[in-house]
């Protein structure tokens, strides 16, 4: 595949991931009052499988990226979705790259959706809470954390790998300029 077809792709499935999170942030489903649900990291979750983990983490920042423009959260929304997620479509793109089968896929996923729940929990203690809402002590920090925000994270990957198993031997070939 060329350099410039591999760029357009890459592309096409950023626009894609912002279309879904811009759709997801407008339908206005959220748990908890701040976490959307939403299936925007699909695009770059496919990504990374059938393009290499970095195309995946570049379609998260590109994704979140123009999302700033469109949000009052003062970035600390898109950080927190660029962190947790960059992680989970990064994992599972590098453990899919060593060895491309079904099985190799699943780990991936599995190992992704752990690594984005090990990284939001640092990123929301320590970073994303402490901007988000510098009043809150470390005691409700740690309360959301662990009954909120992670079991989210947690079923979030657990829906986006369901998904993605289900559809990526069909789109994968067209990613991959095969028919």
């Amino acid at each position: 595949m060329t350099k410039t077809r591999r760029i357009a792709k890459i592309g096409m499935l950023a626009a894609a991931a912002f279309i879904l999170q811009v759709i997801g942030t407008y339908l206005g489903i959220k748990v908890g009052g701040f976490l959307d649900v939403e299936i925007s990291d699909l695009p770059a979750l496919i990504g990374a499988l059938a393009l290499g983990p970095g195309a995946g983490v570049t379609i998260e920042l590109v994704k979140n990226i123009l999302h700033c423009f469109m949000t009052s959260t003062g970035f600390v929304g898109e950080a927190a979705n660029f962190i947790v997620n960059g992680v989970f479509v990064f994992t599972a793109g590098m453990v899919y790259k060593s060895n491309k089968t079904k099985k190799t896929a699943l780990i991936g996923l599995v190992l992704g959706t752990l690594a984005m729940s090990i990284a939001g929990i640092f990123a929301n203690m320590f970073l994303l809470l402490p901007l988000y809402v510098p009043d809150w002590p470390a005691a409700q920090r740690f309360k959301t954390v662990f009954t909120l925000i992670t079991p989210f994270n947690i079923c979030k990957g657990a829906v986006l790998a369901v998904i993605t198993t289900v559809i990526y031997k069909k789109i994968s070939p067209i990613l991959k300029g095969r028919k």
